[in-house]
């Protein structure tokens, strides 16, 4: 082992994420109050919840994941790229700023996109997931991806815990795999940071939920939960990278263009994910995240598997049932409970 992978493997690792659930927790319950005040989510046609809730607890999951990733990286010398911690928090305040005055879309857009490109085209040359293209091309498709993964997990995150019933599995096995050697220490501190900071604040969003994260936390989420994904498809293992947020990726893919193909618009908001249609055909909260959760640890699984067996086969094998797993549970989603 490296000395950075002496300084963080193990219980280092796990104290790194109970601090960061700490601090989340602390700032959770902190801000409530303001939030409370100047940040309210009033209930709508489209939304979920059905009384005034304050938004914006995000602030906590990322302060939180961003100190502890910093302390710890100091500590082990692991460089965390400046350009990620700088978009993180750009991304943050534009997504602060959408919670209390509403940004234009194309406004959103831009500032997106400048985040993800500053943090895609400062990677290493040799950092590469199809060498075969000519590299502006590829990181060009990168930064499409990865906005498009900064939106998704905004638009998923539209149910209590749901964030969290997605984000914790894929981070603990981002972390699992760094402890594995199988994924650079920037991108496991980050991971590890932000699975603590999301179960610190899991208790204040389960249902009913006293307070959501809001687009402060939601964006920047997706932005660090997709670059450590990133950081895996570099290693060598894009089909990891694409299992680990499998579902997240189908439901939302799919409602997107099913909305395109009959002419809605698609950017403003709705009630037409699976998981909001599931809630209509009569599934609880708890029965859609508890079904969301137990998918997510399944495609962690097959996820490792096609890693550590380092298999052709077995990788192919892996992709088509973490593809007919998520299929069970879209359909199931998508039909009405027996009363």
């Amino acid at each position: 082992m490296s000395s950075a992978a002496d300084a963080l493997a193990g219980v280092p690792l796990l104290l790194a994420a109970a601090i960061a659930a700490l601090i989340s927790a602390l700032v959770t319950w902190i801000s409530r109050p303001l939030l409370q005040r100047y940040a309210l989510a009033r209930p709508n046609a489209r939304s979920s919840h059905r009384i005034p809730t304050p938004q914006g607890a995000g602030i906590a999951v990322i302060t939180a994941t961003l100190v502890v990733a910093w302390i710890w990286s100091a500590s082990a010398n692991v460089a965390i790229p400046p350009a990620l911690v700088a978009a993180t928090i750009v991304i943050a305040l534009v997504g602060f700023a959408d919670d209390i005055v509403s940004l234009p879309v194309l406004v959103r857009l831009v500032l997106q996109a400048a985040c993800v490109g500053a943090v895609v085209f400062t990677a290493p040359e040799s950092a590469r997931i199809v060498p075969a293209l000519p590299l502006g091309l590829e990181r060009g498709l990168i930064v499409l991806a990865g906005v498009w993964f900064v939106n998704l997990v905004n638009f998923m995150d539209g149910l209590d815990l749901m964030t969290v019933a997605e984000v914790v599995p894929v981070t603990a096995a981002l972390l699992l795999l760094g402890v594995l050697g199988d994924l650079s220490w920037p991108a496991v501190l980050i991971a590890t940071a932000l699975c603590g900071a999301m179960l610190g604040f899991a208790p204040f969003n389960r249902p009913v939920a006293k307070v959501f994260l809001g687009d402060v936390g939601s964006l920047p989420i997706g932005l660090l939960l997709g670059w450590c994904l990133l950081e895996l498809a570099f290693r060598g293992q894009p089909a990891a990278a694409l299992l680990l947020p499998a579902y997240y990726l189908a439901d939302s893919t799919i409602t997107l263009f099913r909305r395109i193909i009959r002419h809605e618009p698609f950017w403003s908001a709705h009630r037409t994910h699976f998981y909001q249609r599931a809630t209509d055909n009569g599934f609880t909260v708890e029965r859609v995240v508890g079904e969301t959760f137990a998918l997510n640890l399944v495609l962690a699984i097959l996820a490792i598997t096609t890693v550590r067996a380092g298999s052709m086969t077995i990788t192919i094998v892996a992709l088509f049932a973490g593809a007919g797993a998520v299929a069970l549970v879209l359909q199931r989603f998508s039909r009405a409970q027996a009363p």
